[in-house]
């Protein structure tokens, strides 16, 4: 038989099976279509939905029809399908989308089609629901994709239902099954631990099944986030190159399955880990998986992003579009270390300072067990009488009298061994009964399975908002993985272990359901020691996220270049501390390329860096608009150069923010040679003004020189980064 390795002239990811010793004619041919982009889905003589066609949208949807539907291999390749959605003990010997066990035992699955319907939501959205049915047991599957049109994005889930008499068991149930077709595939992946997010790696795929994962539970995403890049034939560039960003929309354990088949064709399989996590589903019972979302482009890795920000800027994030608070947290301040008084004088601070908000980080609880270290006090919500005597009430008051808001940081998940709270509860705590206990950050979660826990945690916010209704700001932190899973309410309600990782996302989205339902403005932060738990899941209840506690501005620019492939700048959480060796400007405008913040001591600053920062508070609120809602456009790459630079645009290219910065020091680096802009619109004409500037220092650039979008985009512009301007801040603006 020939291979199917790619013939050069053959569309993307056409199947073309002609040489094939025959195949299925064609049946119900479904395409799911966006602006630019199609996923094209058909049966084929047996009924098996199998994925014909992805990749740019033919102009007749008609055409789909023509494409050969590839039937199973009968000829010592039996079992290879490009199923839609793959079941598992049948014919099929890949790897499975979905495996379960029915109530008589049998571990066998098949799922043929049997009707679809396509719903136009709106004037952007459409849903496409794909009904199949086991021939034999009493099983369904829905298949969802909802596309945004104008985003290209898809969002795809599937639907499992069971009308069998008893109870089957659910052992592996993705979100998504998708097959291509490319000569070559390239997956970019991220690894870290905590303070060291972020970390790319890209690799070609080659035969076998590569897998990212989590079994981590609560803080899952600490080693790895549920994100990925994937580029066809070659690598994709920011401008140039087939490429999909995929991201699953769950808040816990996540695997993600690339089998490259012995076609050298790429099937993805992504949804919940089905690690320890075997399912229970009983008759008439439902169970629907979380979203895999994706967006692909033929112009590379940027309108890729682009793509993706658009989309969850206006669909995904609270308040996507909206605003945001600047402010002032105590944390690297004072630590644990405060009373009234001291927080008094950072309101004012706050104040001098020029932010909205200031936040009152950990230690402000607890008092048999005072939290006055990481080692006690976690589930004790009340206020420290000793340092706090007249409660959080009074700090809501003082703030507002400097002329300030006020937010307060929970870890309302967690507890402490040494607390109340543990020795009222400990049935709460997941834990082995029959292990020793094992901590991170000297606590262990809360068992929100339990639905006593999610009351319980939910008051811990509704009694703050209750007692405290100007509160404006919420940071909300997990600083631990689950070790030695074990729900206690799980064994006495005499449910299955293998829920727990499960259920106890269902019972963290339940409190944010309730708490968003009550409070649905309240800004808050999605914090878990940094980047621990990213996702567009627990982003529909937060507005933005804490990349890292790694607050290093030379870490940052490298960190949230990654990031904001998948995540808009609205949703960086970036403050200003004292970590690394790079001036006050650097760290400032590295910090004023997300939602700016500040974790310093104002009073130790000198005259100049006090008369800087503030200026810097200022020209923020003049351009945070543009950085949170305009296209991003990444210039120098910093892992490939020795400075990065980058540009926010706004849609109708009248202004546009440059931020560059010098990120290796040897020989002289630097931005010496201009560089091309992108973003901007070739028939206008732009200046160019440097922003932000040190006190009693001068810009390089010529402000009064006009220049043509063209010349800005062909023959480029320098923004003079040297080792003594190691961070610039442009701003472009259209004349008439």
């Amino acid at each position: 038989m020939i291979s199917q390795r790619r013939f050069a002239l053959a569309p993307l990811f056409l199947l073309l099976l002609s040489s094939l010793n025959a195949y299925a004619q064609n049946g119900v041919t479904i395409p799911i279509e966006t602006r630019e982009n199609a996923l094209v889905i058909q049966t084929d003589k047996d009924n098996h939905p199998g994925i014909i066609y992805f990749g740019k949208k033919l102009g007749k949807a008609s055409d789909y029809a023509l494409v050969p539907s590839q039937s199973r291999q009968r000829d010592g390749n039996a079992g290879i399908y490009n199923s839609a959605y793959t079941p598992s003990g049948s014919w099929n010997v890949s790897e499975p989308a979905l495996q379960i066990t029915h109530s008589d035992g049998n571990p066998s699955l098949d799922l043929i089609y049997v009707s679809h319907k396509t719903v136009k939501e709106n004037e952007n959205t459409t849903l496409t629901s794909i009904l199949l049915k086991d021939p034999i047991y009493a099983v369904q599957v829905t298949l969802n994709y909802r596309t945004f049109f104008q985003e290209n994005v898809v969002e795809q889930w599937s639907e499992i239902k069971s009308s069998e008499k008893g109870q089957i068991m659910l052992q592996k149930y993705a979100s998504a099954n998708l097959y291509f077709v490319a000569k070559d595939f390239y997956l970019t992946h991220y690894n870290g631990t905590w303070a060291k997010e972020m970390n790319p790696e890209e690799e070609h795929l080659t035969a076998g099944i590569r897998v990212l994962d989590s079994k981590l539970g609560t803080r899952a995403n600490l080693f790895q986030p549920p994100s990925f890049m994937l580029s066809f034939d070659k690598p994709a560039t920011e401008t140039e190159g087939k490429v999909m960003l995929g991201t699953l929309a769950w808040s816990g354990n996540f695997r993600m399955d690339f089998e490259v088949d012995s076609y050298h064709n790429l099937r993805l399989i992504a949804g919940i880990n089905n690690y320890a996590s075997e399912y229970p589903l009983s008759s008439n019972q439902e169970f629907k998986t979380p979203s895999f979302i994706y967006t692909f482009s033929e112009n590379g890795k940027g309108d890729a992003s682009r793509n993706l920000h658009n989309w969850a800027r206006k669909y995904r994030i609270l308040d996507g579009e909206g605003s945001r608070l600047t402010l002032l947290n105590n944390w690297e301040a004072t630590y644990f270390d405060f009373n009234e008084e001291k927080l008094a004088g950072l309101f004012k601070d706050g104040k001098k300072l020029g932010v909205d908000l200031f936040l009152l980080d950990d230690g402000w609880f607890a008092n048999k067990y005072p939290r006055n270290n990481d080692g006690a006090g976690l589930g004790d919500w009340q206020e420290n009488v000793k340092k706090l005597p007249h409660g959080i009430g009074y700090l809501v008051k003082e703030a507002k009298n400097a002329g300030i808001k006020f937010g307060i940081w929970v870890e309302p998940e967690m507890v402490n061994p040494k607390s109340e709270l543990y020795e009222k509860h400990p049935d709460w705590v997941i834990k082995q009964p029959q292990r020793p206990e094992h901590y991170m950050r000297n606590q262990l979660p809360l068992d929100l399975s339990n639905p006593e826990v999610q009351n319980f945690v939910y008051g811990i916010l509704d009694k703050l908002f209750t007692e405290n209704p100007e509160i404006a700001y919420i940071k909300w932190d997990c600083n631990a993985i689950t070790f030695n899973a074990h729900s206690a309410y799980l064994e006495k309600s005499k449910q299955k272990q293998s829920q727990l990782y499960v259920d106890y996302v269902k019972g963290l989205y339940k409190v944010l359901e309730k708490l968003r339902a009550k409070y649905p403005k309240v800004p808050m932060m999605l914090c878990s020691g940094g980047g621990g738990r990213v996702d567009y899941e627990a982003l529909k209840y937060f507005t933005e996220f804490w990349p890292s506690d790694n607050t290093d501005p030379l870490e940052r620019v490298f960190m949230q270049w990654e990031y904001s492939y998948f995540y808009p700048a609205i949703t960086h959480s970036a403050h200003v501390t004292d970590w690394g060796k790079q001036p006050l400007k650097f760290r400032t405008d590295v910090a004023m390329m997300g939602k700016l913040g500040y974790d310093i001591v104002v009073s130790h600053l000198n005259e100049k860096d006090l008369k800087f920062s503030q200026q810097s508070v200022s020209t923020y609120n003049a351009i945070k608009d543009v950085v949170w809602h305009g296209d991003l456009y990444r210039l120098v790459d910093p892992k490939q150069n020795d400075f990065a630079s980058l540009m926010f645009s706004t849609k109708n290219k009248d202004r546009a923010i440059l931020f560059s910065y010098l990120t290796g020091n040897r020989n002289g680096a630097g931005s010496d040679i201009p560089f091309r802009l992108q973003g901007l619109n070739p028939a206008k004409q732009y200046k160019v003004k440097e922003l932000n500037l040190y006190p009693e220092t001068k810009t390089p650039i010529k402000e009064d020189q006009t220049y043509s979008g063209e010349f800005l985009m062909t023959a480029g512009f320098n923004p003079a980064v040297s080792a003594r301007r190691t961070s610039v801040i442009i701003e472009i603006t259209a004349v008439d």
